[in-house]
């Protein structure tokens, strides 16, 4: 019972972790990380690579790319134990299997989430708002 009650917790704290994740996932898109104030006052040109946007290029593929490793994990798991065939040995290791890879992509979500909120602020810190 005392399982339950904390794989219940996980679900609901995943879910909402989910829920933000896809709340600032569209916000992520239009932050203007000040690369352009550089160019205004004539210290880059308007076509070279600002390593901010490198960063940013590198996190966001990274994390898609566990995104989706976790992603796979959960229907490997979800395959595993369809085809148990009443083994309880091999449903257990696919219901490991499965929360393991639940517990990945609430992570993932919520390091996207952090990196969507320091982007802003330093989007905001940059531009002089708050």
């Amino acid at each position: 019972m005392k399982f339950l009650k904390s794989h219940n917790l996980m679900i609901k704290f995943g879910a909402i972790i989910l829920l933000l994740g896809l709340l600032l996932a569209p916000s992520a898109q239009a932050i203007d990380l000040g690369v352009g104030y550089a160019e205004n006052i004539g210290l880059a040109s308007a076509g070279d690579e600002d390593i901010r946007d490198t960063a940013v290029s590198i996190i966001q593929y990274l994390l898609t790319f566990l995104g989706i490793i976790a992603v796979i994990m959960i229907l490997y798991g979800g395959f595993m134990w369809m085809t148990a065939g009443g083994n309880e040995d091999r449903v257990a290791k696919a219901k490991k299997i499965i929360t393991s890879g639940a517990i990945g992509l609430i992570i993932i979500i919520s390091a996207f989430a952090i990196v969507v909120f320091v982007m802003e602020a330093a989007e905001n810190a940059i531009n002089g708002g708050f």
